[in-house]
């Protein structure tokens, strides 16, 4: 299973060393970012991941943010994606600790929590988002965590508060959306692929009661997902707290069948597949962790 899937990711590369989203399309950050990522933990994938970070490397901008194209420069959710990419490459580092800057100077848009009656998160609560000026978001934030933790980065004001952050969006039965939890006193729906995202930053950062509820609803929903995106997440969300199911690699090709079905997956999807079932114990399985060698400016701020 696992040399189809990374044969097809890596001949998807496109002669400037970017992967497209999908076949006949453009190089994105995005999908160059997880096809790195995926195939970093082959060793015959060498060439192919140095290419693709070189082309990670020229999407930079010079404040260190990556963004999804150069037309929507304030779309720098890619960041941390790019960071994950680039790992402790030491040609890479200049690039990575760049990007680690803008990380940690950077945040959403936050003010004073209002009416709890309208709308229940804290909204003072400092996290990251999608695009510049605008509210944190779940998805956003736990990806920034990671990334930074990834990187060496284990404590740091920007992780506490992101954390904090991340708790108070848990839906109070359990699981996560893209952020909201109730408005006008209705609790929202909790979404698989959020509700693993936000476990895999969790992992290791927070009491196991704290997010039981959210771990026996990721743990309800597995048999019943297959599509890729949340599938991929839950099995690396549940890995992160060790309950990586053992039927994983079935469940996964039952995934990847359906591609003759609803035709072919895009490269980040299978990317991410393919990294959950490398992972058995989340993304930090087989991140390579250690203390960066670097100087990397801890200020923080609320910039946008």
């Amino acid at each position: 299973m696992l040399v189809p899937l990374l044969n097809t990711i890596r001949n998807s590369q496109l002669p400037n060393g970017g992967f497209p989203y999908q076949a006949d399309e453009l190089a994105r950050t995005d999908s160059t970012s997880w096809a790195v990522l995926a195939m970093s933990a082959f060793e015959d994938t060498e060439q192919s991941c140095m290419q693709g970070r070189v082309y990670l490397r020229s999407q930079q901008s010079t404040d260190g943010h990556v963004s999804i194209s150069q037309e929507q420069h304030r779309a720098s959710w890619p960041t941390p994606l790019a960071i994950l990419a680039w790992g402790m490459d030491p040609q890479f580092r200049q690039a990575r600790d760049s990007a680690i800057h803008f990380l940690l100077n950077f945040s959403g848009h936050h003010y004073p929590q209002g009416d709890t009656s309208i709308m229940a998160h804290d909204t003072s609560l400092v996290g990251w988002p999608w695009i510049a000026d605008t509210h944190s978001w779940v998805i956003p934030t736990a990806i920034a965590i990671t990334a930074l933790q990834s990187s060496g980065i284990t404590t740091h004001p920007r992780i506490a508060q992101g954390l904090a952050m991340l708790l108070d969006r848990q839906l109070p039965h359990g699981g996560w959306n893209s952020g909201n939890t109730l408005v006008f006193g209705k609790e929202l729906l909790p979404l698989p692929e959020c509700t693993g995202i936000a476990l895999q930053a969790l992992a290791g950062n927070t009491e196991r009661p704290l997010v039981e509820h959210s771990l026996s609803y990721l743990l309800d929903q597995l048999p019943h997902l297959r599509t890729p995106i949340s599938l991929g997440w839950a099995l690396l969300g549940l890995g992160a707290w060790g309950l990586r199911p053992a039927q994983t690699e079935s469940i996964i090709r039952e995934s990847l069948a359906l591609q003759n079905r609803h035709g072919s997956y895009a490269i980040p999807s299978l990317a991410l597949l393919l990294c959950a079932a490398q992972a058995p114990q989340g993304l930090h399985s087989f991140l390579r962790t250690r203390p960066l060698e670097a100087t990397v400016s801890t200020t923080h701020g609320n910039k946008s």
